[in-house]
């Protein structure tokens, strides 16, 4: 399993870093892919467990605003969600009266896929279209890769006192704080590579960026357990069998889902303010 994820990992970290360092439409359409590919997985999950969300509008719902924040931006988006609950309970008034009787939770879980996906996932996006965007993409998401490795190989020699026993069997408090150390000097020394290489950007210090670690390494593992909730709920392992080793699209952005939206606000609200 770990040479599985270890060669996945070798063969689509160049293009993804690739495709951050080129921005604009290429790095929307790989976080579109990415996405696209998730809210199908969303839906699988939840129909393994007896529901009947509407794929079709999750997926089409999650791709719309991330086009959407990519076009507009964050504070024009308003009437794709409208658009998207709307649509949502119309479809599922019409799934209720053929015969659907659980349409009402169904309802709550197409517009949860959307929104979780597609509004959240889209911070992705607005994180990228900062001022120094690149910079700060490779940042947050390091910072995640660095908790995640820390969280594994501490835990796998120290790990005693789990974490979460239901949701994620596997996690200890001793994998968890082992991220946590690991994220923040490493998050602050890749803030001090970049800035020795050149890059000038208002807030990025390696001070703020032991802080992004700091609270990505604490909030990111949340995202984690959020999927493993779904799983375990409705009995399934992964959301696909996309990418070996990995499991499926949203297996492997859970994490980065949170870090994307944690990560831009830290930045506005405090590093840029």
């Amino acid at each position: 399993m770990l040479v599985k994820r270890a060669l996945v990992t070798a063969v689509l970290l160049p293009v993804g870093l690739a495709v951050i360092v080129l921005g604009g439409l290429w790095y929307f359409a790989l976080i579109t892919l990415m996405l696209g590919l998730a809210a199908p997985e969303f839906a699988r999950l939840f129909r393994a467990g007896g529901y009947h969300p509407a794929g079709f509008l999750i997926t089409a719902g999650t791709l719309l605003l991330v086009t959407v924040r990519y076009i507009f931006g964050p504070a024009d988006s308003g009437w794709a969600v409208s658009l998207i609950i709307l649509g949502a309970m119309a479809f599922h008034l019409v799934d209720f009266e053929r015969g659907r009787s659980q349409a009402g939770t169904d309802f709550s879980i197409t517009l949860a896929g959307a929104m979780y996906l597609g509004w959240i996932g889209s911070y992705l996006i607005l994180l990228r279209e900062l001022p120094g965007g690149m910079w700060w993409v490779l940042t947050v998401l390091p910072a995640v890769w660095l908790a995640d490795t820390g969280a594994y190989f501490i835990g796998k020699r120290f790990g005693k006192h789990k974490l979460s026993p239901r949701l994620s069997p596997a996690k200890t408090w001793e994998g968890y704080l082992g991220g946590i150390l690991a994220s923040i000097p490493g998050t602050a020394l890749l803030v001090w590579l970049y800035l020795s290489w050149g890059a000038s950007v208002p807030g990025l210090t390696p001070l703020n960026g032991a802080l992004m670690g700091l609270a990505l390494s604490l909030l990111t593992p949340l995202g984690d357990l959020g999927e493993s909730m779904i799983k375990r709920q409705v009995g399934a392992k992964d959301s696909g069998n996309l990418l070996p080793g990995h499991g499926g699209i949203f297996d492997r952005i859970d994490s980065w889902l949170w870090a994307g939206v944690i990560g831009y606000y830290l930045i506005v609200w405090i590093f840029q303010a």
